[in-house]
């Protein structure tokens, strides 16, 4: 019966979605509906990630339908880890969002939400590449509704450009899998990591260009350069407890390249082996350095954060780029850290709006904030934390991906200089906020925090230091989790033993 937990992260948001749009015009039912259900989530990761650290691969087939023909469920470290990091964020924004009203703000804002978790947790969870469709088309359906929520014209000017560029990512993954489908017959992840390995050599041109379809459609998700342009202003635009959600919805990019490449176009693919290697290293090492560049020239907190997401995802997929076991351990360990951290700011950025009225979250000199009330505290852990200075966990994350065998010069170069423009780009937003005084404007006060408002950030402070100062364990979990992956025939003989998984290394 445990087993079939493993539905539960898809349905759980699922009928928690309709119990939020058949309740009664009533806020209140409607807000202990996704208390309730975020709750549940986070306890279903963590049982599941307990259970993944078994070293087992679990598979749960809807219908009990075979392979390649059903529905499959696929979960082992990585998808658990993912799982307990929404789940975590999903709470923490939630309750932010409660207490600043947002969830006031529009119709329906508490089914779409519920509707992004299904979305996210369904595409960490999916072991078959069209229902990983399936499950984008559900998280981005989710989200274009969020990103308008509260209007305003550049909500609405976002949102339309969203819709648009992420139609035609989408017409790109049908392509993709059509041509899978049409080449080898399959579309569940691990038989098509077999049918891959014993392609005939005629097929592997085909097989080529649906793969670097995917990559494309993969790239755009997660805004790796030169498919990036889209989320500053995105994200930039949507209200702060969203965007903070959002900084999740780029791992889905990434995590879609690592599961896609590592089984399909791993070592036992033959002539198809490592498929991205001559594009990764130099796209996400040109992605952090142009992170950090823009990161320079923003003029608010929010477009700031939106460089801060592109620096992190380039950060990620370099692990991937080494492509050594220390590196991808390293990328996985940077996750969730990374995640709950512009996750932090985004939500820092819209109590700053708020406390500093006209001028808002931008550099423009204004009201000054006390440097030692918590808000200032506050942003210099989280600075510290998003530059990557010891002891947190950004730091332990770069210096473990750094000390790979296959990290070059040329990768350190360009990953401390990436660091410190990050460095200094935060320096100038802390001093810019906490020191500058116009003229004839006088000091903010120094009133009463909101602790409604502050819960929820501080919890998100909190878990990066847990993160930070809990590394021995969740590097040990992240070391296992990459092993697992570098592994594909795990994977496929899991699906062959319908469920019951097998120990991996």
């Amino acid at each position: 019966m445990i087993q079939h937990l493993l539905i539960l992260p898809v349905l759980l948001p699922l009928l928690a979605a309709c119990a939020c749009l058949l309740a009664p015009e009533r806020i209140a039912i409607r807000r202990l509906i996704v208390l309730l259900a975020n709750g549940l989530l986070a306890a279903v990761a963590a049982v599941l990630v307990w259970w993944a650290d078994s070293g087992l691969i679990w598979n749960y087939m809807l219908g009990s339908w075979p392979a390649p023909f059903g529905i499959a469920l696929l979960l082992d470290r990585l998808s658990a880890l993912l799982l307990l990091t929404t789940a975590l964020l999903a709470n923490v924004c939630y309750v932010y969002a409660w207490a600043r009203d947002w969830d006031k703000r529009g119709s329906h804002f508490h089914a779409f939400w519920l509707l992004q978790l299904m979305g996210l947790n369904g595409a960490f969870l999916t072991g078959d590449l069209f229902n990983l469709f399936v499950f984008f088309e559900v998280l981005l359906a989710a989200s274009y509704g969020l990103l308008i929520h509260g209007d305003g014209e550049l909500r609405v000017r976002w949102g339309l450009s969203y819709v648009a560029l992420n139609l035609a990512g989408s017409a790109l993954f049908l392509i993709a899998a059509s041509l899978f489908y049409g080449t080898l017959g399959s579309l569940n992840l691990a038989d098509l990591a077999q049918r891959i390995a014993a392609a005939d050599p005629d097929s592997w041109a085909l097989l080529r260009v649906a793969g670097m379809l995917l990559f494309v459609v993969f790239a755009f998700k997660a805004a790796l350069l030169p498919l990036h342009l889209w989320l500053p202003g995105a994200y930039g635009a949507a209200s702060g407890p969203v965007a903070a959600l959002f900084a999740v919805m780029t791992k889905v990019g990434v995590y879609a390249i690592v599961r896609v490449y590592s089984l399909l176009f791993g070592v036992e693919a033959n002539g198809l082996s490592d498929l991205l290697a001559p594009w990764l290293l130099p796209l996400t090492l040109a992605t952090v350095l142009l992170a950090s560049l823009m990161a320079l020239a923003g003029r608010n907190l929010r477009r700031l954060n939106g460089a801060l997401v592109l620096g992190s995802v380039g950060m990620l997929l370099l692990g991937v780029a080494l492509h050594h076991t220390d590196s991808l351990a390293a990328t996985l360990f940077y996750l969730p850290h990374s995640t709950l951290a512009v996750a932090f700011l985004y939500l820092f950025a819209d109590w700053l709006q708020a406390r500093r009225g006209a001028v808002g979250d931008g550099f423009a000199p204004g009201p000054r904030l006390p440097v030692h009330n918590l808000g200032g505290v506050a942003f210099l852990l989280a600075a510290m934390m998003v530059a990557g200075l010891p002891p947190f966990g950004g730091f332990l994350a770069k210096a473990w991906m750094l000390q790979s065998p296959t990290a070059s010069g040329w990768v350190w170069g360009i990953v401390l200089l990436a660091s410190a423009l990050t460095l200094v780009a935060l320096a100038r937003a802390g001093s810019l906020l906490f020191w500058h005084l116009s003229e004839h404007e006088t000091p903010a006060s120094d009133e009463e925090q909101t602790a409604a408002e502050w819960v929820p950030m501080l919890a998100l402070l909190c878990l990066l230091v847990v993160i930070s100062f809990g590394a021995g364990p969740l590097g040990d979990y992240c070391r296992r989790a990459a092993e697992q992956l570098r592994d594909p025939a795990q994977y496929w003989h899991s699906q062959q033993q319908g469920g019951e998984g097998r120990h991996g290394a």
